[in-house]
């Protein structure tokens, strides 16, 4: 708690509002809360009115038919209250074993689930506290403003009921799965390459560091959820050099160097600068793009295990991988090396480059192919398609990882025993630029 406490504010609001969205508790909390303020409301708004107020489309009923409707509209609110339960559950269950288990946080994060469990619970409370409000007498005019919100409550939420088991059944595809997460990715990509303002890349060969740099140990165990690099510039003084010793997206031990400092600042900054870096319990995609990379492999390579032999689902994975790639090669990473103006220099050897991310994408999965030759000439397509756009967009220096990965695939599907010579003599001509890496057909350009 002690480290969590020293985190810098943007940090940590940054990491509360990423865990509101991830929890099935504190959204529907906040939507049961709105249904108690509004029964509040609803109450003393009919008793500034009278319970017999004549307004427009308010509806009239005796206090015995409004304490039977609320009651039942509570206890059915209740009882579906654990059914849609019963089907997140099963849901999440299924979204581990048939995908991954770290598929599991993008139904966990699904805002119209937690809507309707909020509005679920919210609708219980509001009846609840509107039954007290009604007249001992059977005949009694019932509030009238109360019974209406009741009524038009009840029916927005069965209506939000049935969209969420529609909602559902389409996020179990695999298609719609790969896609949301593709899409998370995305967003991830378009802030990576941000400079902190006033500071700009340089070399990071030119800052070596001293063999007595003060080392800066990690005080918990956990994976590197951010970095915030400009409030890490601010708070050390001019001149200081900074170099990080892991990256975000790496898990990291207590005790391991997490920072390295020289010259050695101030106790109050040394403090600060340990609040930096954000050590999580579990991954996030505030600013981890190798989390979302990591989640759709696994997909593909629970789809290619023995157990699922789904090699259509691996193929649809690939797809994604290559879209989400045809961002991240064009687009800057976050820079090995920072300077600002008082020559304060963040160094960050460790993050991941171009490269690296097309091996994380296609290692395993190109290992694991090579007895499904569909699923092998998808990857071939995908890859010629991104030495392609590469090639066009002016990025020449990513085209040998992504050849090399191609000649990589080539050599195991030759090594394959099973694999027929008309099917590799196919493949081949996949990696041929006289092929169209789009057409299933083996057409060859004229």
């Amino acid at each position: 708690m002690a480290r969590r406490s020293k985190m810098a504010w943007d940090l940590r609001l940054a990491a509360v509002r990423y865990r509101f969205t991830e929890s099935l508790f504190l959204f529907p909390a906040l939507v049961m809360v709105g249904g108690i303020a509004l029964a509040i409301g609803a109450s003393a708004l009919d008793r500034a009115l009278g319970h017999d107020a004549r307004l427009p489309f308010l509806l009239a009923m005796n206090s015995n038919a409004a304490t039977w409707l609320l009651a039942t509209v509570a206890g059915a609110m209740i009882t579906t209250v654990g059914v849609v339960f019963s089907l997140t559950v099963v849901s999440l269950q299924l979204a581990s074993n048939q995908f991954s288990p770290r598929a599991m946080r993008t139904f966990i994060r699904d805002r119209l689930s937690q809507t309707v469990i909020g509005l679920l619970v919210g609708t219980f409370f509001y009846c609840v506290l509107i039954l007290p409000s009604l007249s001992g007498e059977p005949t009694a005019p019932a509030p009238r403003v109360s019974l209406t919100l009741a009524i038009v409550l009840t029916l927005i939420t069965v209506i939000g009921i049935i969209v969420h088991l529609d909602h559902l059944a389409r996020g179990l595809q695999v298609g719609n799965l790969v896609r949301v997460i593709g899409n998370e990715g995305e967003s991830v990509v378009a802030s990576l390459g941000r400079l902190p303002s006033g500071s700009r890349a340089v070399d990071p060969t030119a800052f070596p560091a001293p063999s007595d740099a003060l080392i800066v140990p990690c005080e918990v165990n956990g994976w590197v959820s951010q970095v915030n690099a400009e409030h890490l510039l601010r708070t050390v003084p001019a001149g200081t050099h900074v170099r990080l010793e892991t990256r975000v997206g790496a898990y990291i031990h207590r005790g391991e160097p997490l920072l390295r400092v020289w010259p050695t600042p101030s106790e109050k900054a040394l403090r600060m600068l340990s609040g930096t870096v954000e050590i999580a319990d579990t991954r996030t995609l505030l600013q981890d793009l190798d989390f979302t990379v990591r989640q759709l492999v696994d997909i593909g390579l629970r789809a290619l295990s023995p157990a699922i032999n789904d090699p259509t689902t691996a193929i649809e994975v690939i797809l994604r991988l290559g879209s989400l790639l045809r961002t991240v090669l064009v687009e800057p990473l976050a820079p090995a090396a920072l300077q600002d103006d008082s020559d304060r220099v963040l160094l960050s050897p460790w993050n991941l480059d171009h490269d690296e991310y097309v091996e994380h994408a296609f290692d395993q999965i190109r290992q694991t192919c090579l007895d499904q030759p569909e699923v092998a000439a998808s990857l071939l397509r995908v890859l010629r398609m991104l030495v392609t756009h590469v090639s066009d967009n002016h990025r020449p220096e990513r085209v040998p990882a992504l050849r090399r990965q191609m000649d990589l695939l080539l050599e195991g599907l030759e090594k394959e025993p099973g694999l027929l010579a008309a099917d590799l003599e196919r493949l081949r001509d996949l990696s041929s630029d006289d092929t169209d890496p789009a057409d299933h057909s083996h057409r060859h350009r004229h």
